[in-house]
């Protein structure tokens, strides 16, 4: 091998021991057996970063569709959770605006409105008008359709009247 050869090769080799040290220092795992979560975990976000940069970002359809079916059975909890999950970067205007959806009618009382959830749907219902300022749902079920509606409802709920 020539010499030229092997410093590029030494140069490439320490590289690479520094990023794996740089990045042992940013996942922080606490223990070997946290290892292979931890280095999971960076390949998904640098995957999903990757969607991103190169626009082909798509939601988990499955994870979309197991919180749509909570959804539709008023386990609005379970539906957010599979919802976030499905939507991991909160990209997809569709998935915010069931979880903003989801947010006030757990929210919604006969008496009285938790103004914690209205809180919570009205930041996601905002960052949906973000998403797309025109977006409206085609589900039959759902009585407000647009991020407009939602949004007159959730701050009509948080009025003290």
């Amino acid at each position: 091998m020539k010499e030229k050869h092997i410093q590029i090769l030494s140069l490439c080799l320490t590289a690479v021991y520094g990023l794996a040290i740089a990045w042992l220092y940013v996942a922080a795992p606490k223990s070997l057996e946290e290892l292979p979560a931890k280095a999971q975990q960076t390949i998904e976000r640098a995957t999903t970063t990757a969607q991103i940069v190169t626009n082909t970002y798509e939601i988990d359809q499955a994870k979309f569709n197991e919180g749509w079916q909570a959804f539709r059975r008023e386990n609005f909890v379970l539906a957010r959770d599979a919802f976030s999950k499905a939507d991991p970067e909160r990209r997809d205007a569709r998935t915010q605006f069931y979880i903003a959806y989801s947010f006030y009618r757990q929210g919604f009382g006969r008496v009285t409105n938790d103004d914690a959830l209205f809180k919570q749907g009205l930041e996601t219902v905002n960052r949906v008008v973000q998403l797309d300022n025109n977006f409206k749902s085609d589900d039959a079920g759902l009585q407000l359709r647009t991020p407009a509606e939602l949004k007159n409802e959730l701050e009509e709920g948080l009025k003290v009247t």
